[in-house]
């Protein structure tokens, strides 16, 4: 299943829990880079789902655990990838709720997508995220204060970035965080570098150096079962931010 990747990856992963805590190894290094002090910063861990709400709850899990920290709390962030016309799985962009959004416009242009179809497929997503903010909050709305906070966005890898570059859109559009941080098990060295651009540090641990062997998230796993919402539902209710649920 692999031998087209050999030698094009230095890890691959077990499942989504190996890759987190291989993930917070990483990036408890990028925090000395960063100077995080443990005593007074306030971390804050964001998970997309639904994948990366798996990588992102073992983190938090492992931070408090293995750490001092002074604050370190979980939430979800929802992004959407738009699909291409007739094609859902090649990601054109992505939109949050607010229409927030990232738009791969080399990619739209090759494939000469309309403007309508960009539309469409935004109000779709949308419906979609609201959709999951229902379920995964229930009439619980509140968000965290992300002001001065070291924010970090998590996901199970990251093929074209699209969702992780909309999310990080969304954080910055919604205030001023001290560090915005972007954890990742996988992804391929362009999308690692167009990544940076959007935040402060990207943390892998482990990226391609071609695109051409990289086909998806999912060739870096053994184990890369689907995560329905029950589970997300869970790991949302376990943690102390949604205790009133």
């Amino acid at each position: 299943m692999f031998d087209s990747l050999k030698g094009k990856f230095q890890l691959r992963y077990k499942n989504r829990k190996s890759a987190a805590n291989i993930l917070t190894g990483a990036l408890e290094d990028s925090f000395k880079k960063l100077r995080v002090d443990k005593k007074q910063d306030e971390l804050l861990v964001l998970g997309i789902p639904r994948g990366g709400v798996i990588v992102a709850d073992v983190i938090v899990s492992k931070l408090k655990s293995s750490s001092s920290y002074f604050k370190c709390e979980f939430d979800v962030i929802i992004s959407r990838k738009l699909g291409a016309p007739g094609n859902q799985e090649i990601a054109i962009g992505a939109t949050m709720e607010d229409e927030t959004s990232y738009l791969n416009e080399d990619l739209i242009k090759e494939l000469d997508v309309s403007k309508e179809h960009i539309e469409n497929e935004k109000t779709r997503q949308i419906q979609e995220i609201k959709r999951r903010r229902s379920l995964y909050r229930s009439n619980y709305n509140k968000e965290h204060d992300i002001e001065n906070q070291i924010v970090i966005i998590v996901d199970d890898g990251a093929a074209t970035g699209a969702t992780l570059i909309a999310g990080a859109r969304w954080i910055r559009n919604r205030g001023n965080p001290k560090k915005l941080i972007i954890a990742i098990p996988v992804a391929v060295k362009d999308t690692v570098e167009m990544l940076k651009k959007e935040c402060d540090m990207v943390v892998t641990g482990t990226t391609a150096s071609s695109t051409s062997a990289f086909k998806s998230v999912a060739q870096l796993y053994r184990d890369f079962k689907p995560v329905d919402d029950e589970k997300v539902i869970q790991i949302c209710r376990k943690n102390s931010f949604y205790q009133n649920l």
